[in-house]
């Protein structure tokens, strides 16, 4: 027990604060509002044994990475305070309830399970072969709406493709401005993303191009599923925020790439989940 707090926190536990909200709102969004008390537990559940499985496989494969790179050497694995065997169960343990959890839901469900989950796992190594890893892992995201989507329904639709275009543009384009903070490192190294390609003026461009993407995307799904207005209040106040942080972070003042930049981005999500929730039940 002693060491759960060092398991949590390797995968960064907060950090679903990004995925899980677009994934109950694939959800609510399907159900046309709340779904079966069983339903939900069980999605709960698969994303949470997803994303172990996800950040405990990145966090293997990083490892001498992480190690070599001082803005991530005090990552649990680097300092030692977990061990790759322990980081390796905690993913075998997170692809088991990941599968079970899809097991308890339908037949398709059951069937993508394993594609997505060997996606979550081999996108970690894109960094090493191409400059579009930020893009994939955008997708790698995108998968939790669509996995709700087909949790609720056994089918997959294409609003549920269009949620999965928001998230994975707005995903990919914060992952843009993050890895922005690892270029001198990624260059030494030969780590591919879009700022080592691209450079950080055009990065950032690139991210506000895929914003706005996602934007319009949401709100095309707003009015193709005939929402409310309180999903469009929704949808302003979260773009407010992108548009916020746009204009707050530089491409020659990187300083605020930390928690300001994840509350930003963790309040998109909920945003988005709160009011789509209000538009369905008011």
């Amino acid at each position: 027990m002693v060491r759960v707090p060092y398991y949590l926190a390797s995968i960064r536990v907060w950090e679903s604060l990004f995925a899980l909200p677009f994934a109950y709102m694939g959800m609510v969004l399907a159900a046309g509002g709340w779904p079966r008390l069983s339903t939900f537990i069980w999605i709960t559940l698969a994303m949470a044994g997803a994303r172990t499985l996800a950040m405990s496989a990145n966090r293997y494969i990083h490892r001498k990475e992480d190690a070599a790179n001082p803005r991530t050497a005090n990552r649990h694995l680097p300092k030692g305070l977990l061990k790759p065997w322990e980081v390796v169960l905690m993913a075998a343990v997170g692809l088991g309830v990941f599968l079970f959890a899809a097991s308890q839901l339908n037949p398709l469900a059951f069937a993508l399970a394993p594609v997505a989950a060997v996606y979550v796992v081999l996108y970690s190594y894109a960094k090493y072969h191409t400059w579009t890893c930020n893009l994939l892992l955008g997708w790698s995201l995108a998968i939790a709406p669509i996995g709700a989507w087909v949790a609720v329904t056994g089918t997959l639709e294409p609003q549920a493709v269009l949620l999965a275009f928001a998230v994975a543009t707005w995903a990919g384009g914060f992952d843009i401005l993050y890895t922005c903070s690892d270029y001198e490192f990624d260059g030494k190294y030969g780590i591919h993303s879009i700022p080592r390609r691209f450079g950080f003026n055009n990065a950032f461009h690139i991210t506000r191009g895929l914003h706005f993407l996602s934007a319009v995307s949401l709100l095309a799904l707003g009015f193709w599923m005939g929402l409310n207005y309180f999903y469009y209040i929704g949808w302003a106040f979260a773009v407010s925020l992108l548009v916020f942080e746009s204009g707050f972070l530089k491409p020659d003042d990187l300083s605020k790439l930390n928690a300001p930049f994840f509350k930003y981005n963790s309040g998109v999500s909920m945003l988005h989940l709160g009011f789509t929730i209000l538009a369905l039940v008011v």
